[in-house]
């Protein structure tokens, strides 16, 4: 159940939490699922295959990233993307990329389409938190899937919005790719415990609501474009640094990362009722889905919840 649940979970958070796709398109979460509940999948077993822990799983995540933005939707070259003109701010002729989107974009499916519900759904396995959930055949079937993912995402995109890259953006792209996949499942990071004990669950989790509201209301604000990606590196830097010495002090455990995947969450989900879908849904309807969603996920929030919270789940965990 653990792996299903990640397999969908990922493509309901990445999308419909988001708020960048109505109730309506539901159904479409099948055809969505092998793209990032594989790639999500994908990353955690390997991962947990090899002992690594979240720093090797953010480094994955930003491949994924650059897979799907980069050579799937080509949404960081194409600049009639969507028909959202994404390109225009922060546009740098010499590499045919915005720095604004591609920071943007990237670090969405970084934080929200993959380590979010991993964190969810590592918390609510308890004990199997850091064991593989699949065995050889299964992750021969999951990588099998995420390849037809990405097939049906090019597919898609081609016949809504047909755009080719150039063959330099394709292979430097490609080169990217690589070297983050190389680097995430070859080159272990460990951390080094840290004196202190680490802050409450809580003040993690507010930390990351914090952090969530400037990188999501960064893009309701009419700020100018430079002064935007400075806010924006420095807001993901600080959060990420605070992060990285609250977890290698003692006293971190499963509560700490419920309280990062529930604050991601929640995130999405007062977003949600912002944001403007894709897909063509009546006002009221599109709310009424949100309100659906926030409602589905504050469930999620609470199921696990009730089971990190709980006294016998209060031993401390390793940094992983």
């Amino acid at each position: 159940m653990l792996p299903a649940g990640l397999f969908f979970l990922a493509p309901l958070v990445a999308e419909f939490l988001l708020g960048n796709l109505p109730i309506t398109f539901l159904p479409a979460v099948l055809v969505l699922a092998p793209l990032y509940g594989g790639g999500a999948l994908l990353i955690r077993e390997l991962a947990r295959r090899r002992g690594l822990g979240w720093p090797n799983m953010i480094i994955l995540a930003v491949g994924y990233g650059v897979l799907e933005e980069g050579l799937t939707t080509q949404s960081l070259f194409n600049p009639n993307y969507a028909d959202q003109h994404l390109l225009v701010d922060g546009y740098l002729p010499a590499l045919g990329i915005a720095v604004p989107w591609t920071l943007f974009v990237v670090g969405l499916h970084v934080f929200w389409s993959i380590c979010a519900p991993i964190l969810i759904m590592e918390v609510i396995s308890g004990e199997r938190r850091t064991t593989p959930w699949l065995g050889r055949r299964g992750l021969i079937v999951t990588a099998v899937l995420f390849v037809i993912g990405i097939a049906i995402s090019i597919a898609m995109n081609m016949s809504m919005w047909p755009y080719t890259a150039t063959a330099a953006q394709f292979t430097v792209t490609g080169i990217v790719l690589a070297l983050l996949i190389a680097a995430g499942l070859l080159l272990p990071i460990t951390v080094r415990p840290r004196t202190g004990a680490a802050p409450n669950a809580w003040i993690v989790l507010l930390t990351t609501l914090v952090a969530g509201a400037v990188y999501q209301g960064m893009t309701l604000l009419d700020v100018p474009t430079w002064p935007t990606v400075v806010i924006f590196v420095v807001n993901v830097a600080v959060y990420l640094t605070l992060i990285a010495i609250w977890s290698a002090r003692q006293g971190w455990t499963s509560r700490h990362y419920w309280a990062i995947g529930s604050g991601a969450l929640i995130t999405y989900a007062w977003h949600s009722f912002v944001e403007s879908p894709v897909g063509a849904a009546a006002v009221i309807l599109d709310q009424l889905g949100n309100a659906v969603f926030t409602l589905a996920a504050l469930a999620l929030i609470h199921h696990a919840y009730r089971k990190t919270f709980k006294p016998s789940a209060r031993t401390v965990d390793a940094v992983p």
